[in-house]
């Protein structure tokens, strides 16, 4: 089977007073509309990996997350568009919610482990699929050099420069593949990660370990509320008001992070007026699922 999807990503102008008073322009790139289950970062994360398993005549994918992570909904759409089998060790205690439905709807089992298990994946995978011969092995989020080749896709569907290109940041691997496209061009755009994560400069090390040749390129740390998977009043309020105003579902975990950091760096006059800026909305907007009762 012919692993791939069309890809439909069109880029949108965004307006906001903000932006004019500030003479910047804002874009967002729509990943989140490559498919329904299937999208965003996630479906370029996994399209090499995939690849990859196929080539080796593996065809049960082992894959890890939370109860609420898009990464194990993906794996399990997609597994379930290809042909694969999937199963997703899940962190922490057997629970039942809409996200580990949906993974279990496509197919997918489930494996429920404690959190201490969990920090060894290459472990736990040896432990329960050492010896089977068509288990591979994915890593938490995608997180490899073929999700990196996959982001990096990105930038060749761009049809425009932009000066500043801002992505949200989880494993890092997203933010790898979009320098790497950038670099691979000889572009002169500025790229900005957000990491989501509190303390989250640790993921300077991550995103390098993917880079093809070493790039300068900025980390905004102060957007976290909180830590992973965490949010304020603040952070929904804005969220509802973005959504509200322009129709583009954003969620707390990613997204909302990612644009808060570029509404609020606008406000204080981080860009020279004139600039051309884009957003990448990388799906994950069933995250929001796991985070009902914040709105």
């Amino acid at each position: 089977m012919n692993i791939d999807l069309e890809i439909f990503s069109p880029v949108q102008a965004i307006s906001n007073p903000l932006f004019d008073e500030h003479g910047v322009k804002v874009f967002l790139k729509r990943d989140d509309l490559i498919h329904p289950m299937i999208s965003g970062n996630k479906w370029r994360k996994l399209k090499y990996l995939l690849k990859t398993a196929q080539s080796q005549s593996k065809n049960h994918l082992i894959t890890f997350g939370g109860a609420y992570s898009n990464h194990l909904l993906a794996t399990a759409a997609a597994t379930a568009k290809f042909g694969f089998k999937a199963t997703g060790i899940v962190r922490g205690e057997q629970v039942n919610n809409d996200t580990l439905f949906l993974c279990k709807l496509h197919g997918m089992r489930l494996v429920f482990t404690d959190r201490d298990s969990y920090r060894d994946k290459h472990a736990l995978f040896a432990q329960h699929y050492g010896d089977d011969t068509d288990a591979f092995f994915i890593d938490e989020g995608g997180a490899s050099p073929e999700a990196a080749l996959g982001c990096a896709e990105l930038v060749d569907e761009l049809t425009e420069t932009y000066d500043h290109i801002f992505c949200a940041c989880g494993t890092g691997t997203t933010a790898a593949g979009i320098i790497n496209g950038l670099s691979r061009r000889q572009l002169k755009t500025r790229f900005n990660a957000v990491p989501v994560f509190k303390n989250g400069a640790f993921i300077r090390e991550e995103i390098n370990k993917f880079l093809i040749t070493p790039a300068d390129y900025d980390l905004h740390t102060d957007y976290h509320f909180g830590g992973y998977g965490k949010a304020d009043a603040e952070l929904i309020g804005f969220i509802k008001e973005f959504v509200a105003a322009t129709g583009i579902v954003i969620e707390p975990v990613y997204t909302g992070k990612m644009m808060y950091a570029l509404y609020d760096l606008i406000g204080k006059g981080h860009f020279e007026p004139g600039s051309k800026i884009l957003a990448i909305h990388s799906g994950g907007i069933w995250g929001l699922l796991g985070m009902k009762d914040k709105f």
